[in-house]
This record gives structure tokens, sequence and C-alpha cells, in this order.
């Protein structure tokens, strides 16, 4: 199956000073008026940014380094490449914003996240953003801070939920829980595919919330129903002849995953199929992570191999259980089941 096309965002953050470069060019308006303008060249360009000549001598320099932009006899024009990436702006956007957020974690405290990592959890800037226990109270406060990290995690669901699509055929599902489903962007995704399916999302109420907003102008929205799950673990709503995880399971601890396993099993019929979509474990290869997963990266002690999710299906008493490695911008486990 081809590389996905949407990874291509990736080639414009391999690192901190090229993407934070490119994040300015979109804050100034750069990129937007050289695809406004055909005609763009440096000094209506640097018109339009608000920048004098030498800033905008290094910013352009940084892009062309970067790929983002040539320039062709005195005139600034994106490169094809770029402008492949911007039909994927809104998760470019995202990610470079999720970066930037959090790199002050690895920056800062990257020995601090080898050495003690509960520190780490105390004191990291990535788990302020991501404050499951104010989605619970309906603030102005919780729900911005709910819907920041929402757009991050629905940004990236766009496009990892058809690679699911594509590898899984849920063409015979009827009835499809998503647990912790967030926006609703991966049901979405899956009753655009399938008319005949009804999916519901079991998530936190403020996500709930958010999520039944963000699905309401779309088509298939009257066949998402949301669940709101309570503060405490709870079972999830049952007759579903599929329930899925789709990175999920890697926020819970070893306990918190099997009681959510058991949980699925008593919600699905008989004969229905368990789907895990997951990031397996960090590996290095022989290129350096790149700062576009640097997000992704501070949660590697999270993410689970495969075979620990097998041996948690065998002990429930799943059937037929089968999995798959898929590489994205770095590996992804697709782990099915039967009940």
């Amino acid at each position: 199956m081809p590389r996905p096309a949407y990874l291509c965002v990736d080639e414009f953050m391999g690192d901190a000073v090229s993407a934070r470069a490119l994040q300015s060019a979109l804050e100034l308006g750069l990129i937007d008026h050289c695809l406004c303008d055909p005609s763009a060249d440096f000094r209506s360009a640097a018109a339009a940014c608000g920048i004098d000549a030498r800033a905008m001598q290094l910013l352009l320099g940084m892009l062309q380094a970067n790929r983002v932009l040539e320039q062709r006899n005195a005139r600034l024009v994106l490169s094809e490449r770029f402008r492949l990436a911007l039909e994927f702006r809104e998760l470019l956007e995202a990610k470079l914003d999720f970066a930037a957020l959090v790199a002050p974690d690895f920056l800062q405290m990257f020995s601090t996240l080898l050495s003690d990592p509960e520190r780490f959890f105390q004191q990291a800037r990535v788990f302020e953003l991501f404050s499951y226990d104010r989605c619970f109270d309906a603030t102005p406060e919780n729900l911005a801070a709910t819907r920041h990290w929402m757009r991050f995690t629905t940004a990236l669901t766009r496009h990892e939920a058809q690679v699911c699509i594509d590898h899984h055929d849920f063409s015979s599902c009827r009835r499809v829980l998503d647990v912790g489903g967030n926006s609703g962007e991966f049901a979405l995704r899956l009753c655009k595919a399938h008319p005949e399916l009804r999916a519901t999302v079991f998530d936190l109420p403020l996500v709930c919330d958010l999520g039944q907003a963000h699905v309401a102008g779309e088509a298939e929205a009257a066949r998402i129903e949301f669940v709101r799950a309570g503060a405490t673990p709870e079972e999830l709503p049952r007759g579903f002849d599929a329930v899925c995880f789709k990175s999920m399971l890697h926020d819970w601890p070893g306990d918190g995953t099997r009681q959510f396993l058991e949980r699925a099993w008593r919600a699905l019929d008989r004969g229905g199929r368990l789907v895990i979509f997951e990031r397996s474990m960090v590996v290095v290869g022989d290129a350096q992570i790149p700062y576009a997963l640097i997000p992704i990266m501070l949660f590697f002690r999270s993410y689970r191999s495969p075979r620990d999710y097998v041996r948690m299906l065998e002990q429930i008493g799943f059937r037929d259980i089968r999995w798959q490695a898929i590489e994205l911008e770095m590996s992804f486990m697709l782990v099915t089941a039967v009940k």
C-alpha cells in the first residue's frame, strides 16, 4: 500500500530551526502572500509580512534551505512539494503548534524524563495540556483547554483513521463503539466510508460536547451518538459488532488497559470484533528522531508492543487474534480479535 500523502508535512519539520521559520512564515502571512500573488517578490513579501529587509532576507534563506520556497527571476514561488503539504494545512499547523508548545519539555527536562519520570509528569507542560480532569465541569476555561488539545488529536485522527480503514474491512459492521473517540473524527470517517454503519463515541463529558459540535455540520451526524463517561471507571454500552480503541489505550497502565479490554469484551455481541489501532514502541533507527515527533516521543514509555495486547486478549478469551505493523511517521500496530 502506498505511503499516505499527508505524511509529507513532516518533511518540513525535521529540525526545530526549520519548523520555527515555517511557523513564522505562516503566522506573518508570507505563505498566503505567495499563494495569492503569483507576482510576489522580495519587496511585496516584506511589506505583506510587516518586517524589514534584513529580517526578510533571513527568513527567506531559512525557508529556501528547508525547500519551502525558491526565487525564480526575482519572484517568490512555493515549491511543488510544499504545495502538496499545504493540502494538509490544518495538520501541518497543528503539528507545528503542538511541537512548539512541548519542545521546552524536551529541551529543559529530557534528563528528568529519562531518570525521574514521575517528576517529569508533575512538571512537564504536555501534561498540563492534556488535563483530562478538566473535562467534566463546563467552564469557559475548561472548554478552552479541552478544545486546545482536541485540535491536535482531531487533526491526526482525520488522516490516521483512513489508514486504519484502508487496512481493516469494516463493511460488515453496523454498530461500532469508539472508546475514547474524542471529537468523533474516527467515527465520522467510518460513517463516511460505510453508509450503513452507526457509531457510538464514548468519552468524557466536555469532549463529547465539543465532539457533537465538531460533527454537527456533517451529513453523517445523525448516525453518530455520543455517550458521556463518568469520573470513575464504568461499564461500556453494549450490543456492538465492533469496538475500537484508536490511540487511546497507551494512556492507561497495564491494569487499566486490561480492564478496558474486559469491558470491550462485554460490550461486544458474540462474534463481534475488537480493533486496536495504536502507535507501537518508539524505536530509533538509522535516522534521528525528527522535531515533528517530539510530542509523541515524550510518551515513549506509554507505547506497547503488539504482543502485549495479544497476551491480554488471549487471557480474556478473544480468538482469531491478528496483528500487523503499519509504517507511518513511526510504527503503528493494528490488532484485531473476535469474541
